[in-house]
């Protein structure tokens, strides 16, 4: 019996919930990541809209039909908060305070000296610099209801929630992982979906800053079925030039991250030196093509071969994020 815990059946599933769908993988190995399994499936309009969980019903009764089919039940997961609710804020603090004090200081400071667009947070740090006088850290936060909201709706579901985490970070441990990693770079992920754009700019692994988007979304417009492998086909019927004012829209945003991050944050002692560029929109690639036009900066994309094969074939792009998450390590 003791090596019950090696089994698949004991392996962590990753499941990651936006405005559009619901997904999980489940990892075989992690050097190099490889999928033991992974499925998708579509959520309609109005179940969650901006991160936040609109229709519990609704959401519950697909969590339901999910689990049961995916075989998942009575599992631990991991989850990621949705980009909508996460803040990422640059904060200093006092040198003597200890590393183990850091949590509780900080935990007194919200409200007072350090200011988020709501209450009751929950949040995490990044240790970042230490000067002797001053600390700097990255604070990351979300509204701790709506975080509950999610953890609390998997354990009524016998689920066993036992990490979160944030895309940006599940996206470069990925990429990191791949060994896409350069020397002094300065990394802009996009994650382009089809409800959302997620942009987030890394000084090596601390992500600084990070602007979510949300896209504009008729579903009268989109003929979406599932392909053989059981993932979102995703066909635009509208008119076209509505998704290139979308586009147009969030490259103005990009540029204006980018000079946010040139100005204001650094000061002009950096650029960006690489776009990384993932997500479900199926008009990525064109995206990517338009990008390398605009920008003088390089645009990548995950390069993911046969490594990434499990028992159901190559893990297609949309599903990455839960591939990074599945990286996370439980504490």
């Amino acid at each position: 019996m003791a090596f019950s815990l090696f089994t698949p059946k004991n392996r962590i599933i990753n499941l990651v919930l936006n405005d559009h769908s619901i997904r999980f993988v489940e990892l075989k190995q992690s050097d190099p990541p490889s999928a033991q399994k992974w499925r998708e499936r579509f959520l309609p309009p109005g179940i969650i809209k901006d991160g936040k969980i609109v229709d519990i019903v609704s959401l519950t009764s697909n969590l339901e039909e999910c689990i049961d089919e995916w075989k998942i039940q009575r599992r631990s997961i991991r989850f990621l908060v949705p980009d909508p609710l996460v803040i990422i804020r640059k904060v200093s603090i006092p040198a003597e305070i200890q590393d183990d004090e850091i949590k509780g200081y900080l935990y007194l400071e919200l409200g007072s000296s350090i200011h988020l667009p709501f209450e009751e947070p929950v949040f995490d740090f990044y240790p970042l610099s230490d000067n002797g006088k001053t600390k700097d850290l990255l604070l990351f936060a979300a509204p701790e209801q709506q975080v509950m909201e999610y953890a609390d709706l998997f354990s009524s579901l016998k689920l066993n929630p036992v990490a979160a985490d944030i895309s940006p970070l599940a996206l470069y441990r990925l990429y990191h992982q791949l060994g896409h990693t350069g020397q002094n770079e300065i990394l802009f992920t996009v994650q382009f979906d089809l409800t959302n754009v997620n942009l987030c700019i890394f000084e090596g692994s601390a992500p600084v800053v990070m602007r979510p988007l949300a896209l504009p979304f008729d579903s009268d417009k989109w003929e979406i079925k599932r392909d053989s492998l059981g993932c979102m086909d995703c066909k635009y019927t509208g008119d076209a030039d509505e998704l290139v004012v979308q586009f147009e829209d969030v490259f103005r945003e990009i540029n204006k991250l980018l000079d946010f991050y040139r100005y204001t944050l650094n000061n002009e002692k950096h650029d960006a030196t690489k776009f990384l560029l993932s997500g479900d929109h199926p008009m990525l690639q064109a995206i990517v093509d338009e990008m390398k036009e605009r920008f003088e900066v390089p645009v990548v994309q995950l390069s993911f071969g046969a490594e990434s094969n499990g028992k159901t074939g190559s893990v297609p792009a949309n599903l990455l994020l839960s591939l990074g998450l599945a990286l996370k390590e439980v504490h």
